[in-house]
């Protein structure tokens, strides 16, 4: 994807980000970012509070795990007030991760509109600790802004949610394209791209954007180049 955002979408990821600036804020939490989701596959970053967080948000999709992906898979919020409590056991990969980027508690909260599921808003702290009472009603406050921002970022645009957001249906075309290249399922597809992300150190959505660009082939000895 290449040329900037038309000024609608411009508009809705500054509000985004803002929000998850705000919340940082309110939350004295060292990072908050949102991602968008679906249930057919597609996933991604959209915003965050800042490049940092954005890096560690992004995290939970290179590996394919984390509160971010069990609380959209569950449809309700996700608290881990101490990553050094049992946390690797849940999440053997992102734990250590999230950890070495300094990140001690993360609180994961779904967006979501009755039964329909948009994504997560994701809190990070650099302590560890549980949000209080007042903190945990902020934080769903921030999420119901995350969703109204959301929608009225749809229904402006005229664009799919995903696409309005930074083209997160990328990722699942390349899913698909992998899934040729190599005569296996989409989920496996989806593996080998992350197996891949994690052994080169990059976020998965560039591998992704690496696949539908033809720069990256995936064939039985690996991922390399295209000709």
């Amino acid at each position: 994807m290449s040329g900037e955002l038309p000024s609608a979408q411009q508009g809705q990821a500054l509000r985004l980000r803002q929000v998850c600036a705000d919340t940082a804020s309110a939350l004295s939490a060292c990072g908050v970012g949102m991602s968008v989701m679906t249930a057919e596959g597609v996933h991604g970053m959209a915003a965050a509070s800042d490049p940092a967080t954005a890096l560690i948000e992004e995290l939970q999709f290179t590996f394919g795990e984390g509160p971010c992906i069990d609380a959209f898979a569950a449809s309700r919020p996700v608290l881990v007030p101490d990553l050094d409590d049992g946390a690797a056991a849940r999440w053997p990969v992102y734990t250590p991760a999230v950890i070495d980027a300094g990140v001690r508690a993360v609180f994961a909260f779904p967006l979501q509109v009755g039964a329909a599921r948009l994504g997560v808003l994701d809190v990070f702290r650099d302590r560890p600790g549980p949000l209080s009472r007042v903190e945990l009603g902020q934080a769903f406050v921030s999420a119901d802004a995350v969703v109204s921002a959301l929608l009225d970022g749809q229904e402006h645009s005229g664009v799919p949610l995903d696409e309005a957001l930074g083209g997160r249906a990328e990722l699942f075309q390349a899913q698909g394209m992998v899934m040729v290249q190599l005569g296996v399922p989409l989920a496996e597809a989806l593996v080998r791209m992350r197996a891949h992300a994690y052994a080169t150190g990059r976020p998965l959505h560039d591998i992704a954007a690496d696949v539908v660009a033809r720069r990256l082939r995936f064939g039985l000895d690996g991922a390399e180049a295209a000709p």
